[in-house]
């Protein structure tokens, strides 16, 4: 059995592809962003914050994704503005979506940050007016999603995981869990 720390669909979806059993269990975590602390400091330690919050015997899996672009940490958008804001902030240009990952199983953690580069296009204000406004950027770190609708067209190259900028490093989990002969 596999408990993710989520609330994330997309990680549920993801870990539900790979894994038969799975528990999902929402986080008590707050998720504010310490002052001076770095995107991949941040995405660690909410990550291992996350997974220390649900009391299990089993392997847990909790995870955190933020988007980077000149030392910015682009969370979740808090309105349409902000969304609008975060998307023209990464209109044709390069960006990096980070994800810290903490497995525990046990007294062990395998803590780890998988970091991808990802390109935008050249976005005009119509695609980005009507992005926001399909509601798809609300719940998304950098007020997108790579994996569904509008946000698809978004994305002009990837450098790196596919999976880590939809939410999960599956892959890496895969093989930290298999190296240490945990599945």
């Amino acid at each position: 059995m596999i408990t993710l720390a989520s609330s994330s669909p997309r990680r549920k979806e993801l870990i539900k592809k790979i894994f038969k059993e799975v528990e999902i269990v929402k986080p008590d975590v707050d998720e504010q962003v310490i002052e001076g602390e770095s995107a991949i400091e941040m995405v660690k330690r909410l990550s291992t914050m996350k997974a220390n919050s649900v009391k299990r015997d089993n392997i847990i899996i909790a995870a955190d994704t933020t988007v980077e672009i000149d030392e910015t940490i682009l969370g979740k958008p808090l309105d349409e503005e902000d969304a609008f804001r975060m998307i023209s902030m990464l209109s044709g240009r390069w960006h990096k979506v980070h994800t810290g990952v903490c497995i525990r199983y046990g007294s062990e953690c395998i803590s780890f940050v998988e970091t991808t580069r990802v390109k935008f296009h050249d976005l005009d204000r119509e695609t980005i007016v009507n992005y926001v406004k399909s509601g798809d950027p609300m719940d998304k770190a950098g007020g997108y999603g790579v994996q569904e609708n509008m946000g698809m067209v978004l994305v002009e190259r990837i450098e790196g995981d596919f999976f880590n900028v939809v939410g999960l490093p599956i892959s890496r989990i895969w093989w930290e869990l298999k190296g240490r002969k945990w599945i």
